[in-house]
């Protein structure tokens, strides 16, 4: 599909949501508080399929350790080129979900196994092992685990969401 095919093809999903809207909620919309992006401060950009690629995550994290949560956390704070700079340890473990006196320890092990599996890469700094990191393409990193293996409900189901959203495997 051509970059022109593409935007009006966009444009008329807009519009059909539009009118949707219009048919849905008419004038009450306006009265609804609803983010805007454009004019909301702190949001970012998170790939449509997350919802897929969390569960695959979940499935192939240790039994009772699932990285799904950590993984989140660190969409939620990463900017267009992928890098993200952990200043506050105990912080981002809860955002991760993890609190108490091991959240930090237990935040560490999850991030461990996240470049374990190749879904981050990280440098450490002053406050630790995971001070900058890099999120990589998750869709590289599934499509690599499964090469050779026989393709799951969960990879099926990440491949259909992809061809709806129009995302590829590169």
């Amino acid at each position: 599909m051509s970059e022109k095919s593409a935007r009006a093809r966009g444009k008329a999903f807009s519009e059909r949501r539009q009118q949707l809207i219009d048919n849905l909620w008419g004038e009450d919309f306006d009265e609804l508080k609803i983010w805007d992006r454009q004019e909301n401060k702190g949001f970012t950009t998170i790939p449509r399929t997350l919802p897929y690629i969390i569960r695959i995550i979940d499935s192939m994290s240790e039994k009772g350790s699932p990285l799904g949560s950590t993984y989140l956390a660190l969409w939620c704070r990463v900017f267009d080129e992928g890098f993200i700079e952990i200043k506050e340890n105990k912080t981002i473990a809860y955002e991760s979900g993890f609190t108490g006196q091991r959240a930090v320890h237990t935040w560490t092990g999850r991030m461990r196994m996240l470049n374990e599996l190749g879904f981050i890469d990280a440098k450490s700094g002053p406050q630790g092992e995971f001070q900058y990191v890099i999120l990589i393409n998750p869709f590289a990193v599934i499509n690599e685990k499964y090469k050779g293996r026989e393709k799951n409900e969960a990879y099926n189901a990440l491949s259909a969401r992809m061809v709806d959203v129009g995302a590829t495997w590169d």
